[in-house]
This record gives C-alpha cells, sequence and structure tokens, in this order.
C-alpha cells in the first residue's frame, strides 16, 4: 500500500476521533442535565411534550450537527469569518458542516489523484485544492448573490420612494419591499425590517444591515438615511437620487466591460491554451509527453509554468478589472 494513502487515512481517522471525542465532552453534561430534568419531572406526576414549549420571538439559529463544536468554532476568529460569509452567500448551512465538507474534499481528490498520478506532491497539491474548494464554493455564491442584490437595488430605492410619497413611514416602506422585492433583497430587508419591529435602533438594524451586505451602495443608503432623520429634508427625492446614480453606475459598468472585453478573453486563452496543447500532444504522442511528467526536471517545468499560469492570469485580471 503506498505510504501517502496510508497517511491520508491516518489523518482521516485521527480527526474523525478528535471530533468524536469533543462532540462527547460538549454534548455529554446537557444531556445528563435534561435527563435528571426529565426525571424528576415524572417523580412529580407531570409531563412535558413538545407541544406545551412556549413561543419565543428570540432568533434561534442552526447549531449544525455538532453544537459543542459549533459553539467552539463560533468563539474562534476564522469560525466568526467563515459564518459571516455563510450569511453573506444566503446558504442554510452550518460552520461545522463546511469544516467537515472541506476535510472531505481534501481527502477526496488527494486519494483520487494519487490512484492515477504517481507523483509524491500530485495529493497534496490535489488535497489543498479540496480543502478550499468548499470556501470557494461560498465565496462564488456570495460573489453572484451581491450582484443580483445590487441589480434590485435601484427597484427597492424607487419602491421606497413611492410609499413615503403615498404617505408611510419609513419603516413602514421597508416592509413593503420585504414583503415585495424577491430575493435577495427581500430577506435582507426583511431582517432589518424585523430587528427595529422587535426593539432595536433603526440607526443599528441599518448599520447591521450595510454589514451584511459590503456594497458602496448600501452604505451610500444607510449614511443618507441617517443624515436625513438627523438634520431633515425629503427623504424621498434623496432615494430617487440615489436609485439613478446607481443606474447609471451600472451603465458605464457594463461600457467599462465591453472595452475590456478583449482582453479579458485573451487571459482565458492564454489559460487554456497550453493546458489543449499538451492534451493534443499526449494524444497524438504519448511517450514523447510522458518524459514531461515522468523526469524530475520535466516535473519542475510544469510546476514553473502551471505557477507563471496563474501569476499571469491574476496580473491580466488586475489589469482590466477597472472599479467604477
Amino acid at each position: 500500500m503506498p505510504i501517502w494513502l496510508i497517511v491520508l487515512a491516518a489523518f482521516a481517522v485521527g480527526v474523525g476521533a478528535i471530533v468524536g471525542i469533543v462532540s462527547l465532552a460538549s454534548n455529554l453534561p446537557g444531556f445528563l442535565m435534561r435527563r435528571r430534568i426529565e426525571q424528576r419531572i415524572r417523580e412529580s406526576g407531570m409531563d412535558v411534550t413538545e407541544s406545551d414549549a412556549t413561543p419565543t420571538v428570540v432568533k434561534l439559529e442552526d447549531a449544525g450537527p455538532l453544537p459543542g463544536l459549533e459553539h467552539a468554532l463560533a468563539r474562534t476568529g476564522g469560525g466568526g469569518a467563515l459564518h459571516h460569509l455563510i450569511e453573506q452567500s444566503g446558504s442554510r448551512v452550518s460552520v461545522t458542516v463546511i469544516v467537515f465538507a472541506s476535510l472531505f474534499c481534501a481527502l477526496a481528490c488527494g486519494t483520487a489523484v494519487g490512484v492515477f498520478l504517481r507523483f509524491v506532491w500530485a495529493p497534496i497539491a490535489a488535497a489543498l485544492v479540496g480543502l478550499l474548494l468548499p470556501f470557494l464554493v461560498l465565496r462564488q455564491r456570495r460573489a453572484h448573490r451581491m450582484k443580483r442584490f445590487e441589480e434590485q437595488f435601484p427597484d427597492a430605492l424607487d419602491l421606497l420612494s413611492r410609499a413615503l410619497r403615498a404617505g408611510h413611514a419609513f419603516t413602514t416602506a421597508m416592509g413593503m419591499v420585504a414583503s415585495e422585492a424577491p430575493d435577495p433583497i427581500g430577506p435582507e430587508f426583511r431582517k432589518t425590517y424585523d430587528e427595529q419591529n422587535f426593539g432595536l435602533p433603526l440607526k443599528e438594524a441599518l448599520n447591521n444591515l450595510a454589514a451584511r451586505v459590503p456594497l458602496l451602495d448600501v452604505r451610500f443608503f444607510v449614511t443618507a438615511v441617517l443624515i436625513q432623520r438627523d438634520t431633515g429634508g425629503n427623504l424621498a427625492e434623496i432615494l430617487d437620487n440615489l436609485a439613478y446614480v446607481v443606474r447609471e453606475r451600472f451603465k458605464v459598468l457594463r461600457q467599462v466591460r465591453v472595452y475590456t472585453a478583449h482582453g479579458r478573453f485573451t487571459g482565458y486563452v492564454l489559460i487554456s491554451l497550453p493546458a489543449a496543447l499538451a492534451l493534443v500532444l499526449m494524444w497524438i504522442n504519448p511517450e514523447h509527453m510522458g518524459v514531461l511528467f515522468s523526469e524530475k526536471m520535466g516535473q519542475a517545468m510544469l510546476t514553473v509554468a502551471v505557477v507563471l499560469q496563474i501569476i499571469g492570469y491574476v496580473w491580466i485580471k488586475k489589469v482590466v478589472k477597472i472599479e467604477v
């Protein structure tokens, strides 16, 4: 059996044992306490069912399959950042699920690549890629969700402005946006509306909205509303002007994407061309290309080529990216 496979199996067993011990140590005291409480209730002749539970307005968050580990990760900086990323992406998973998915992807990718490639560094590199895969998926989902929010934001501002002109209060107008706007802008305004409706000051609720949605337009909106509440003015007109500015910025951004399309497609071609050429040469003359993968000098050349390709792609992305 290959050494790397033994190392990966030992790593998986060790991680599983540590997680099991932590889960048992964190859940056992609460389980024993609940057992003692239930025993005392039975001895007193009373019985408690799920239907007797009192409704509550306290927000309950999903603690995942391992609540103890979830709370332990939440106390760390990385766990808090990961929870924030999950919330911004709109995913309904817990931090522990993402952590276990990351470990599983690392083990699966490392094992799969190790079966087909006999290089020492190949399973390690694949395991690192698999380890980062769930986090990359979350970042992609967050970027897509923020883009949809930004596209829907001018319409939400127009709805707020029309509601204010019709005589509704600002908080009532926010409730209308929460009930009528699609996802993701509707649920985000629903959270803000519920926070201030349950007693949180409007300033803090709006600041929480700006923290959940890290967009420049949302910060402009929050700042404009808070300044208007302190100094007065026509809030409906302010929101109309903000919606106009956001739409004009979208027009400029689309024009910039048209002007930079050549550079972006050049980057895509330069990244895909070497890989496509390598596949064609392997199909035409496998023995000639096999030397590149079997010799140490060839492996070093491949590593340098991959690193330079990544650097070139990132450089082109930076060149064609223009902030508007």
